[in-house]
């Protein structure tokens, strides 16, 4: 299963982790991660991480993050296809980073859109499952 984990994903574990619902999306996501190093799902990398990550002010963050380019199995690069995805997202209310996110593992065939953005899980998108992170490892055990 080929996953896409977004920009706001890959920072959870440096959020505030006295919030139960941000810790147990922690949890999750470094769970999946685990799977991940372990084979059993494959992760998807984009342009779109890559410039987004580029600006985190945090250098130790940015590179923990980084380091997960070497672990994907493929990256997407820009493409007219990818913006023009994106666009028709943006036309749907999704912000501009968000619909490139979504764009990009679209574009690169993902099974699952992993992100803790609650704004962006409200939003309906038809063309790839958008998934929570607690939402995917609960849905592992159906």
């Amino acid at each position: 299963m080929l996953l896409y984990l977004d920009n706001c994903c890959f920072n959870r574990p440096f959020d505030d982790q006295s919030q139960l619902r941000i810790s147990l999306e922690t949890q999750a996501k470094l769970f999946i991660q685990q799977e991940i190093v372990s084979g059993r799902f494959l992760l998807l990398w984009s342009y779109v991480l890559e410039y987004e990550n580029s600006k985190n002010p945090f250098e130790t963050h940015r590179y923990s993050i980084l380091g997960w380019k070497d672990v994907a199995v493929k990256s997407i690069v820009e493409s007219d296809d990818i913006i023009s995805f994106g666009e028709k997202l943006m036309e749907r209310g999704v912000k501009l980073y968000d619909a490139l996110h979504v764009s990009c593992a679209f574009a690169g065939g993902c099974d699952v859109f992993l992100t803790v953005d609650k704004l962006l899980l409200n939003k309906r998108i038809d063309e790839i499952r958008v998934c929570n992170p607690i939402d995917f490892v609960r849905d592992l055990e159906d």
